[in-house]
């Protein structure tokens, strides 16, 4: 797969300046005041999903409007929980993907973490399952999600996402098990678009790990990715001639570039030169406009599978540092590694 976007080097320096609504703050901060005025509702069930290190739980809580979402919540098992709260990672979901099954998505638990893993309300039939339903309606649409709801963002499907995004930090927050000054928002393609919005919607966030991020720079990303799923945008266009400007001002309200601009929490972002679903200026375009503490790693020769394990690896490092947790979690926390 050729490499077909900007040079690194002018990837480093591409800041487009998205234009933002004059109203984003007051649109979110009543957004999320809307939610916060709904019980959120939670319950937990615990499961065998055949694992012997690590204890999952089948939660359910009330996400935008009240309507139910599932996720896994995955702890270490009880020898490992005895020196206290646990950091945490609260996980979404690439595009059309689910929680997945309970044995899934282990990692951070058999690292030490409280792991919740969040379903995409709506999704989960394409690359693994899920079980949440969108029970609200929306106008005509291309067959996706980008673009139902989109002549107006009080309507727009990505308004409930981040909402429930949002929600789901709140579950967390609320475990015993959990240190809720110690939890990191992170997610592949859109799950790290996502986690982007939470890393500017969400007070006191402490780490934000997006890897080949969706859900950026929507201007560019319509003109140049060569498919799916911002593909959607360009057929929906293509057919509504005399709406390019207000679906552009819809998406401008969920664009995880613009978002970025008021994050705080310190970032670890992942990009693929290659990468031919989100171009590589538009993950460039929400680090460079990052504002809190970021870094990036750099996958030359990789698509869109970006860093995968290696990643990993790296996310895995860069959190213990940042968090203050030992390797061997028998060491007490802040002991030399």
């Amino acid at each position: 797969m050729p490499q077909t976007d900007l040079s690194l080097e002018e990837l480093r320096a591409y800041d487009p300046q998205l234009p933002a609504p004059e109203d984003l703050a007051e649109f979110w901060a009543a957004t999320l005041d809307e939610a916060a005025g709904l019980p959120l509702e939670v319950s937990a069930a615990s499961v065998d999903s055949g694992l012997v290190g690590v204890e999952t739980h089948d939660v359910t809580y009330a996400g935008a409007g009240g309507s139910p979402v599932k996720a896994w919540l995955h702890l270490p098992a009880r020898v490992l929980r005895a020196e206290g709260p646990l950091p945490a990672v609260v996980q979404f979901q690439g595009y059309n993907g689910g929680r997945g099954l309970a044995h899934e998505h282990v990692f951070w638990a058999a690292a030490g973490f409280a792991h919740l893993v969040v379903d995409t309300r709506g999704q989960g039939s394409g690359w693994t399952v899920g079980d949440t339903g969108d029970p609200a309606g929306a106008a005509a649409a291309q067959p996706g999600f980008l673009t139902r709801g989109v002549l107006d963002p009080h309507d727009y499907y990505y308004r409930r996402v981040y909402t429930d995004a949002v929600r789901a930090v709140e579950v967390l927050r609320g475990r015993p098990e959990v240190d809720a000054d110690r939890i990191a928002a992170a997610g592949i393609s859109q799950g790290g678009g996502i986690a982007l919005a939470v890393g500017a919607l969400v007070p006191g966030i402490a780490a934000v790990l997006p890897d080949v991020p969706f859900l950026c720079d929507f201007p560019r990303a319509a003109r140049i990715a060569p498919g799916d799923p911002y593909g959607e945008v360009v057929r929906y266009l293509k057919a509504h001639r005399d709406r390019v400007r207000t679906v552009f001002r819809t998406l401008s309200y969920f664009d995880a570039a613009v978002l970025a601009r008021t994050a705080s929490a310190p970032a670890l972002f992942s990009v693929a030169l290659m990468d031919q679903v989100c171009p590589p200026s538009t993950v460039f375009a929400a680090y460079n406009a990052y504002a809190g503490p970021k870094e990036i790693t750099v996958y030359p020769f990789n698509d869109h599978e970006g860093g995968e394990a290696h990643q990993q690896r790296e996310q895995l490092a860069w959190l213990r540092d940042l968090f203050g947790v030992p390797a061997d979690r028998s060491a007490p926390r802040g002991q030399a590694r």
